[in-house]
């Protein structure tokens, strides 16, 4: 049985960790790095670094931030959104440091550059990020820049039915930043059945994230906001679905760094 992750979730706007609430409200937390070193000590099973502003501000990738993750000579797989626009973006976050690059804005536009990551960087290197959520007529695919929602399109069914990526990034974007919120229809109502999925959004009780992870289509669970509360979250939420299959021992560091 393939054993499933548990992701800790880093939003950065501006340069700095903040916590996330359906992409309209941002609370500062500190320095990137060292929630990724945190993370990194206390076990999670990979780090995905989201820079959520480089998009919108027409950035490329953040390769400051991904020099100084670079520089922690982190143990555990990064994976890296933000600014992501074409093939030379993917490969200079890839040499940077992270192990993947996630894409979001990207996937509304132009599909022949997501083939073109793919085929540049590989398709086990490329997560597709989809902010959804559920109306009375169906699923529907947020656009952060736009701020307009649509039913997902026959192209973004062809990405995956392509393999072009390797997993999905299913995100609860409303309920994100509320506690035991995550709308699990959203796995179910996903339009192409054989992609690996990883849940995001309102993710936090350890009974919730054990009803998540035992979704057949769920390779992986990401956890942001609620992982800033108090010390070890993670290690605390592994002890908690001690039967779940994780990567990682709950064993860790015991040094800690002050933000």
């Amino acid at each position: 049985m393939l054993k499933k992750r548990l992701v800790g979730v880093i939003t950065v706007k501006n340069g700095w960790a903040v916590q996330s609430f359906g992409y309209q409200r941002y609370l500062p937390i500190g320095r990137p790095e060292v929630l990724a070193e945190n993370l990194d000590r206390w076990g999670a099973d990979e780090i995905l670094v989201v820079a959520l502003d480089r998009s919108r501000r027409k950035l490329g990738p953040d390769l400051a931030l991904l020099g100084k993750l670079g520089q922690l000579a982190l143990s555990t797989p990064l994976t890296y959104g933000g600014g992501i626009r074409n093939a030379a973006d993917a490969s200079a976050a890839i040499h940077c440091g992270a192990e993947r690059v996630c894409v979001d804005a990207i996937l509304h536009g132009d599909a022949q550059f997501v083939s073109e990551i793919s085929a540049h960087i590989g398709s086990q290197a490329l997560v597709a990020a989809l902010p959804l959520h559920l109306e009375a007529g169906g699923l529907q695919w947020f656009d952060y820049l736009s701020g307009q929602s649509q039913a997902p399109d026959a192209g973004l069914s062809r990405l995956f039915e392509q393999r072009l990526v390797s997993e999905a990034l299913v995100i609860d974007w409303k309920n994100e930043g509320r506690r035991n919120s995550f709308d699990a229809a959203l796995l179910d109502n996903f339009p192409v059945p054989e992609v690996p999925l990883i849940a995001f959004g309102g993710l936090s009780e350890p009974t919730q994230l054990q009803h998540v992870l035992s979704h057949p289509r769920v390779v992986a669970a990401g956890v942001g906001n609620f992982l800033n509360y108090t010390e070890h979250a993670i290690q605390q939420l592994k002890q908690e679905l001690d039967d779940m299959a994780v990567l990682r021992p709950r064993s860790y560091q015991t040094s800690a760094t002050s933000f």
